[in-house]
C-alpha cells in the first residue's frame, strides 16, 4: 500500500475547553480517494485544519508516543513547501477571493498564479514567470475555464469562480486535492458541473479527499468513506458498508434511507 498523506495516531484537538476530536486514529494514503462525511459539529473542518497545520493536537501523554499527526510522512512541515503537495479548495476560500480580497479585484489568471506563492492575489514584490503563467492558463483549460481568464472572480457565476479555485489548487500539480464543502452556495445545475470538474480530475490521477456532509457529493470514483461523530470515527471503509441507513441514521441522529443508481448514493429523512 502506498504510504499515507494523512496519519492520525490518537490524535485529540481540544478548543475553548471541549474535545472537538477525541482520539482519532486514521490513515489516508495518496492513492485512494476518499471522504470525510458527518453532520454538522462532527469535527470535520478541525481535521482539515489538522491537514494544513492551522491547529495542533494536544501532545501525547508519553514522550515515546507516535506523533499524532504525520502529513506525507512527516511531522513538520513549511507551510508553503505542503502547499505545494496538498491542493485545497473551499467555500471559505472562495469569499476571501470573492469578497474579502486585500488585493482589491483580481482576474481568473491572477488568481491561479498567486496559487504559486500562497496569497490571494498577485503583488507587485511577487516576481512571476512565463512558466508560471503558462501552467496557470494550462489549469484552467484543465477546468474548462481558459476562455474566462481576464474575467474578475467578482463577474464570475459562484460555480465558474469555484472551478477557478480548483485551478489554483492544481496549479502545482499536488498529489491532493481536498475539497473541504466544495459546494456550498452553488445551485442545482452549477453543483452538477462542479463536481463533473471534479471527477475529471479524480479520472486523470489526482488523488480526491472529500470533505462533506452531503451523501449525494460522494462521487463515483470515491470508494473509501470515513464518517465523523462527535469527534469520532463512527464508520470507515468501502462506501457500500459505510452509506446504509443504519450507520447514516446513528451519525445524523434521524432515520435514513438509503438508495445508490449510476455510482451515486442518496440519503433521505424517513419521517
Amino acid at each position: 500500500m502506498a504510504a499515507p498523506f494523512l496519519e492520525l495516531t490518537n490524535a485529540t484537538v481540544v478548543l475553548g475547553g471541549a474535545r472537538v476530536l477525541d482520539g482519532l486514529t486514521l490513515a489516508l494514503p495518496a492513492s485512494r480517494h476518499a471522504a470525510i462525511l458527518g453532520p454538522n459539529g462532527a469535527g470535520k473542518s478541525t481535521l482539515m485544519k489538522l491537514l494544513t497545520l492551522q491547529v495542533y493536537p494536544v501532545a501525547p501523554e508519553h514522550e515515546d508516543a507516535p506523533p499524532p499527526v504525520r502529513v506525507f510522512g512527516q511531522e513538520r512541515w513549511d507551510v508553503f513547501t505542503l502547499r505545494s503537495r496538498l491542493g485545497i479548495v473551499s467555500a471559505d476560500l472562495h469569499d476571501r477571493f470573492v469578497h474579502g480580497n486585500s488585493n482589491g479585484v483580481v482576474t481568473a489568471i491572477d488568481a491561479v498564479v498567486s496559487g504559486f506563492f500562497a496569497t490571494q492575489g498577485v503583488f507587485a514584490h511577487q516576481r512571476v514567470t512565463g512558466e508560471m503563467r503558462a501552467r496557470a492558463a494550462e489549469a484552467l483549460a484543465r477546468v474548462e475555464m481558459e476562455p474566462l481568464s481576464q474575467r474578475t472572480l467578482d463577474t464570475l457565476s459562484t460555480g465558474e469562480a469555484r472551478r477557478v479555485l480548483i485551478a489554483r489548487a492544481l496549479v502545482h500539480r499536488p498529489q491532493v486535492l481536498v475539497l473541504d464543502e466544495p459546494t456550498r452556495g452553488l445551485d442545482l445545475v452549477a453543483r452538477h458541473a462542479f463536481m463533473e470538474r471534479v471527477r475529471a480530475v479524480a479520472r486523470e490521477g489526482t488523488t480526491i479527499l472529500l470533505v462533506t456532509h452531503y451523501v449525494d457529493e460522494i462521487i463515483p470514483e470515491i470508494d473509501r468513506v470515513v464518517l465523523l461523530k462527535r469527534g469520532r470515527i463512527a464508520a470507515d471503509g468501502p462506501k457500500r458498508e459505510v452509506l446504509t441507513a443504519s450507520a447514516l441514521g446513528d451519525a445524523f441522529e434521524a432515520p435514513v434511507a438509503v438508495d445508490c443508481a449510476q455510482g451515486y448514493y442518496r440519503a433521505r429523512v424517513t419521517n
